[in-house]
């Protein structure tokens, strides 16, 4: 018959389809073996200066020095960083493009949007936590506070005078912010900015009372004396600044806000790529010049596997989510 195929034309066709499936599976063998063969976009969702671009901008530099491509750091801010996760989680799966992930876009977005476009646990595969920061309290020094019971104190008696400002809503700051103001039955106005350098701008000059955000961003302001530390959210006093006491300390037991940074990538992106960026960034914190600039503002470096990290966000989750819902923070 016309359009029999004969037994050869069989053969040469199975050994074809071989041929081409096993060329595509040494294809992304290869791919994936020989990570990176371009550079690396590292997206931050927030503007340069905050304790997040400070921390991805220190890992990155030491990333670039030990990979063969660069990390190449993008800050995308705006939209409590939900433009910057839509847009990775779109991304290509191959280590190309990972993202800086916080408190606020992993713990708390989820719980402020009713439909940002993806899944946080669903579109995005954790890689590593890289550092862990202290969350710290200031205030302008004109404010006649010396601590956070005398702030307490000072709200009470000055009812609608005070106002503290953010990077903006579901900002690593503004949730602690809301967090001790939940605590301490505090009643003080947010004042939500596009990012931690227009806050501080503000808080510096006086036009803002109050402010919270991680050690890296505010250190150099304390120890010049143009900010004043009233409390550190850590369960025990942090070394950089002895004299400053915890808000459990303060009379508010069991109180903990701390500041996480981590690396994430686009779900589906290979194991073994995850895993050369995860053993690329522990080796890069505990590198003397990241682990020494870390130590100095009491970070407390990560670098562990993937499944820790993941860990770390489902716990964050269920924190936050309830902080959320009893303070009632929404989306811009």
């Amino acid at each position: 018959m016309k359009n029999a195929i004969t037994n050869k034309q069989r053969r040469l066709m199975l050994h074809g389809c071989l041929a081409t499936t096993l060329a595509t599976y040494l294809s992304a063998s290869f791919s994936q073996s020989t990570w990176p063969q371009k550079p690396i976009r590292f997206i931050v969702p927030f503007v340069p200066g905050g304790t997040s671009d400070i921390v991805a901008r220190t890992v990155g530099q030491e990333l670039s020095r030990q990979l063969p491509y660069p990390v190449i750091l993008e800050n995308k801010a705006g939209g409590g960083g939900v433009p910057a996760m839509q847009e990775v989680a779109k991304s290509a799966p191959d280590g190309y493009t990972m993202i800086l992930g916080h408190v606020g876009s992993m713990a708390v977005n989820p719980y402020i949007f009713s439909n940002t476009g993806y899944d946080v646990n669903k579109d995005f595969a954790p890689v590593t936590l890289l550092a862990t920061v202290p969350s710290l309290f200031v205030v302008n020094p004109e404010l006649p506070v010396e601590n956070l019971k005398e702030l307490i104190a000072y709200a009470k008696n000055n009812p609608g005078k005070l106002n503290y400002g953010s990077a903006g809503n579901a900002s690593a700051g503004h949730l602690a912010m809301e967090y001790l103001k939940l605590t301490t039955g505090m009643d003080i106005t947010h004042i939500p900015y596009k990012g931690t350098g227009p806050a501080l701008t503000d808080l510096l000059a006086g036009r803002i009372q109050v402010f919270s955000a991680g050690t890296p961003a505010l250190l150099q302001y304390i120890r010049s004396g143009k900010l004043r530390a009233i409390a550190v959210g850590t369960p025990q006093r942090i070394a950089s600044l002895p004299n400053v006491p915890t808000v459990a300390e303060s009379g508010y037991k069991g109180f903990e806000s701390v500041q996480w940074y981590g690396i994430l990538v686009p779900a589906k992106t290979p194991k073994n790529i995850i895993k050369r960026i995860q053993e690329e960034s522990y080796k890069a914190l505990r590198t003397p010049a990241v682990a020494e600039r870390f130590a100095s503002e009491d970070a407390v470096i990560g670098g562990g596997p993937p499944a820790e990290f993941a860990a770390l966000i489902a716990q964050q989750q269920r924190i936050w989510k309830e902080v959320v819902l009893k303070a009632n923070i929404r989306a811009d």
